[in-house]
């Protein structure tokens, strides 16, 4: 990893903090395309309700280059956010296009996913004022961060502590907690993602940066496109 991208998120009324670790280091050049911002997110396999999320996931983690283990996680996020809120059409994909921005499927920084927890834990920089973040204060007594002083992004989806406090369950750390979380942040206030404007509506309320959002747009096309 070369650099550390980090943007504060604001959804309505609510400041709901995300941090986003941007991975540079091995991302392609397709992940770095421009998509324009309402482009509607590349349509990829839908995972069936009732399917068995390990035989979903390890039938496409050679033709997507995902970890079986993370593709499992998102996958299963799917169905439970499509059973919570029909009308949002979340995609795997796009939770695999964060996954893949965020931590490399927690893959970064010699991270890895053991029983689906990343080990050793991802935590981001403190958000001090300093190397371009926004000051924020610690919420949480260091209780998921390790850090009384600044809050910082944790796990492999890369949440602050008090936006996790609203939609997590668990431990940031899990791939399938911090995948169901995602998507409820993504799905929140009705969107719907499977529009154009919706998706980036949701993707830049994650992280407001048009960049990012490209960026997370590009790795998901790729994700849909493979495992079409």
């Amino acid at each position: 990893m070369r650099a550390l991208a980090i943007v504060v998120g604001v959804v309505g009324v609510v400041v709901l903090l995300v941090v986003a670790i941007t991975v540079d280091g091995g991302t392609s050049s397709s992940e770095r395309g421009a998509a324009a911002r309402g482009t509607p997110a590349t349509s990829a396999p839908v995972v069936p309700d009732g399917v068995d999320p390990v035989v979903w996931a390890t039938e496409r983690t050679r033709s997507t280059g995902i970890p079986a283990r993370a593709l499992q996680a998102y996958a299963a996020a799917e169905v439970a956010q499509r059973a919570a809120t029909p009308g949002c059409g979340l995609s795997w994909a796009t939770l695999a296009g964060i996954g893949r921005v965020e931590s490399n499927h927690a893959r970064i920084n010699g991270s890895s996913l053991a029983d689906g927890v990343a080990q050793p834990a991802i935590v981001g920089i403190p958000l001090d004022g300093t190397r371009g973040t926004r000051e924020i204060a610690d919420t949480d007594g260091g209780a998921l961060d390790g850090d009384a002083t600044y809050d910082r992004a944790v796990g492999p989806m890369q949440f602050l502590p008090e936006t996790w406090e609203r939609f997590g369950q668990g431990d940031p750390q899990d791939i399938d907690a911090a995948a169901r979380a995602a998507a409820a942040y993504l799905c929140n206030a009705d969107r719907d993602v499977a529009d154009g404007s919706g998706w980036w509506d949701g993707v830049l309320a994650y992280n407001r940066s048009v960049d990012y959002a490209q960026r997370v747009w590009a790795a998901a096309d790729r994700y849909a496109t493979s495992a079409a």
